[in-house]
């Protein structure tokens, strides 16, 4: 409209989602090829495409990356801390369950991928490693939720 102030251009921020796969007491990270953080290790993610949901994003990003298919996939928070990424990205990542076999392969952006033990990571990129305690955290208390169940159930039949 005439007369009014055109507001500055900012930048945006993108949005991603990451993967949390963990399987038989391991978790899955990718070795990254690429800047911010070549060649430190983080949870196989990236960013959104057009028409695609957040979690359509992880799973193309998990399989992309690693060659792993993920199912029932459960949200584990949003990280939206400007510091966390130097590109300011958005991530959503979720909680996975591998869906097949557990050999993977590094493709994409990937220079490596590896399971490791839940106890002997590496330095993860990004805040990574807050997203994989929060995940474990996660992970634990869909645990006690299950036991209590079935307590519950034996209960009710007991």
């Amino acid at each position: 409209m005439a007369g009014e102030e055109k507001r500055p251009e900012r930048p945006r921020r993108g949005i991603a989602s990451d993967a949390v796969i963990i399987h038989e007491g391991k978790i899955l990270l990718g070795q990254r090829d690429r800047e911010p953080f070549a060649g430190h290790w983080a949870l196989p993610g990236g960013f959104i495409e057009h028409g695609e949901t957040i979690e359509g994003t992880c799973a193309r990003e998990a399989f992309e990356e690693t060659r792993i298919r993920v199912k029932n996939l459960r949200m584990i928070g949003v990280y939206s801390e400007p510091g966390r990424d130097p590109r300011g990205t958005v991530t959503i990542p979720f909680l996975c369950d591998v869906e097949g076999s557990t050999e993977a392969k590094a493709q994409d952006d990937a220079r490596a991928v590896r399971w490791f033990e839940l106890d002997k990571l590496p330095a993860l990129a990004f805040d990574h490693g807050k997203i994989v305690s929060d995940a474990l955290t996660l992970k634990e208390n869909e645990a006690r939720a299950m036991r209590q169940r079935e307590c519950e159930g034996r209960r009710t039949r007991g």
